[in-house]
């Protein structure tokens, strides 16, 4: 495993991650879960992702309760939250958004959850236009002068947004977001790329999530939606069109499995190391349902590593930016 630094802070990640969404408290059971976390522990893996939103809180509870049964050392690794959605499945007002009330009691749920004194990364998990930036920032700022958080950050807010929570903390002497959480993949590169890119360059860290585009990336979906597939799911028919209701973006992953074959690597594996190219990104983060996709998924390290510059030209050439 290969470690970054968080941005410009001094914490070091694993360039490959591990988080929960849609898969623990829904598609995974307790005991595929901790098959998972053992291997991805074994594996050089520090940081764990999650979010009270993810099986309304649920997964956090199962590894929770795993990193806890495997015994891991609580200076040895990472773990996250997000707030905003809440884990009520019909939240009240005040059970959902970033209010300074919500932030608080999220975070105070998520260490039950997750059985943990304190979370490392704790993201917001969108902009909430109902709260004032500045209220947001106030609120984390106070968690992490209690030591119940580490390092705050956003996820899938604007570069506007951040921006405006940084001078805000600047102004008033309170900690500023230390990252952000983007989705970022082969075909989902323009605001990494382009509109966040300034603000990496100071120092924001980026947690990124979907490098394979929720599976599209892995070619499974070449030829229609497999049966029992995360976007056969009843309850992601929201994500199954967001992905597949563009047929020119399978036309592009059905030549990019082409080029992976031709390459003699696993595309799932190409396309997680065509992320760790990118000299912003911090950590990668995987999801996986069983021990041997992670397995696989993981060897996009080496992936990285081998190929030569006209390999990741060929790529390019499939996906070009903008």
């Amino acid at each position: 495993m290969h470690y970054r630094r968080l941005g410009s802070t001094g914490l070091q990640l694993s360039a490959l991650s591990f988080g929960a969404w849609v898969t623990f408290g829904a598609q995974v059971g307790r005991g595929e879960a901790r098959n998972l976390i053992a291997c991805a522990w074994d594996n050089g893996i520090n940081f764990f992702d999650n979010a009270e939103g993810y099986a309304r809180g649920e997964a956090e509870a199962v590894m929770g309760d795993v990193i806890a049964d495997l015994r891991l050392p609580r200076d040895g690794f990472c773990v996250s939250s997000k707030v905003f959605f809440g884990s009520a499945s019909e939240p009240l007002p005040t059970q959902r958004g970033l209010s300074r009330k919500h932030v608080l009691d999220a975070c105070h749920g998520a260490l039950r959850r997750l059985r943990v004194d304190y979370l490392d990364l704790y993201f917001c998990h969108r902009p909430d236009p109902q709260t004032p930036i500045a209220e947001t920032v106030h609120a984390m700022n106070l968690l992490i002068e209690q030591g119940k958080v580490l390092y705050w950050g956003t996820s899938q807010w604007s570069a506007a947004q951040i921006s405006e929570a940084i001078a805000i903390a600047d102004a008033r002497g309170w900690q500023r977001p230390a990252m952000e959480q983007p989705q970022y993949s082969l075909l989902e590169r323009d605001r990494v790329e382009q509109e966040l890119a300034p603000l990496c360059a100071q120092g924001l860290g980026t947690t990124t999530w979907s490098p394979l585009a929720s599976g599209l990336l892995t070619g499974k979906y070449n030829d229609g939606v497999p049966a029992g597939s995360r976007l056969d799911q009843p309850e992601l028919g929201w994500l199954q069109q967001a992905q597949l209701e563009d047929p020119g973006r399978l036309h592009r992953v059905r030549a990019f499995t082409a080029l992976a074959e031709e390459l003699a690597v696993v595309p799932a594996q190409l396309a997680i190391a065509w992320c760790l190219r990118n000299r912003h990104v911090s950590s990668v983060i995987l999801g996986a349902s069983r021990v041997a996709q992670l397995e696989q998924n993981l060897a996009a390290l080496e992936v990285a590593e081998r190929l030569d510059a006209s390999a990741w030209t060929a790529v390019e050439a499939i996906f070009p930016r903008g």
